[in-house]
């Protein structure tokens, strides 16, 4: 496992901004899931193998899968949701998670055959063949992906894009599986504030770092008090070396962004501007953006790399 599925899996696991996730998904940002409902699950499933090299049913583990157990007009609500985290498009991403409610409702129905077994309740001819009984209900299961990437998701949003076949009337019969899916690309600005928690602040960021992050960052009053985990989560994902200045488990971006424009400019690493920013800060969108980070350290150390760079790009030198 990567440092940025280390990472975002962690910070997803937050119970306050997991809950946040799906109040956006679900609830266009209300409160209507709250923190303490949610309860952790065994996120292992049991998946059956497809593809070369299939042999045999493996284990499978999703990023992060809670219960959320609530009272709605005097009704009970029991909801298993599950996040899976992407860095990168997954050309897959529909299959990978019907698979995995698929599963979930699987183990379901196997758990209350076990409990019947083990208690020995009586079932009917018909009911001992699944080991279901005609009144049992099972929890729905709702997936979320969460992308942390800042292109736009090109990939399938559902079964039906995946398939080879257009014709209306067979489609009628093919069961769709519609992907959940939260990406910064497609929030609009005023959506960010539907967000409560750090989560909507790491999506901004990482709409905009390939746009005029600084000056965007530097104007949100909120980013001065952006909490630990959002901030490393933020340059985890995009690459990003802000130094933080932490009080109190909070950290102000808005300082960090401007700390590292004055240490570029005292360690001689600007020379000019273009469009209003300075090269250096430009060259590193320009890296970020072509997936190119591990170059970031050595463009601060190495002067000529750092200038057939600019001539790659063609950032104006003189």
């Amino acid at each position: 496992m990567g440092k940025a599925d280390t990472v975002t899996k962690a910070y997803m696991s937050k119970n306050e901004i997991f809950a946040d996730a799906f109040n956006f998904l679900i609830y266009e940002g209300k409160q209507v899931i709250k923190s303490e409902e949610l309860k952790e699950l065994d996120s292992t499933e049991i998946v059956l193998p497809y593809g070369q090299g299939a042999d045999e049913p493996k284990q499978k583990f999703r990023d992060v899968l809670k219960l959320w157990s609530a009272k709605q007009d005097e009704n009970a609500i029991y909801v298993i949701f599950g996040i899976e985290n992407q860095d990168k498009v997954h050309y897959a991403m529909s299959v990978k998670n019907m698979l995995y409610d698929a599963m979930n409702y699987a183990k379901q129905v196997e758990n209350a055959k076990k409990s019947y077994k083990e208690n020995k309740v009586k079932l009917s001819d018909e009911e001992f063949l699944s080991g279901f009984r005609k009144e049992d209900r099972l929890f729905p299961v709702i997936t979320l992906t969460v992308y942390f990437g800042a292109e736009k998701w090109d990939g399938a949003k559902s079964i039906h894009e995946m398939l080879s076949i257009k014709n209306e009337k067979l489609l009628k019969f093919v069961p769709d599986y519609k992907l959940n899916l939260i990406t910064p690309e497609s929030i609009k600005e005023e959506d960010f504030e539907k967000f409560k928690t750090g989560l909507g602040m790491a999506m901004q960021y990482i709409k905009h770092q390939d746009d005029d992050v600084a000056d965007l960052i530097i104007k949100n009053k909120k980013f001065e008090k952006l909490d630990r985990e959002t901030a490393n989560l933020i340059n985890t994902v995009t690459g990003s070396k802000l130094e933080f200045e932490e009080t109190k488990g909070e950290v102000n971006m808005c300082r960090a962004l401007e700390n590292f424009r004055k240490k570029a400019k005292q360690e001689g690493k600007i020379e000019g501007e273009k469009s209003g920013e300075n090269k250096m800060y430009q060259l590193m969108k320009y890296l970020i953006k072509d997936n190119r980070k591990e170059e970031l350290e050595e463009i601060e150390k190495n002067e000529q790399k750092r200038q057939e760079l600019y001539k790659f790009y063609g950032i104006v030198t003189e």
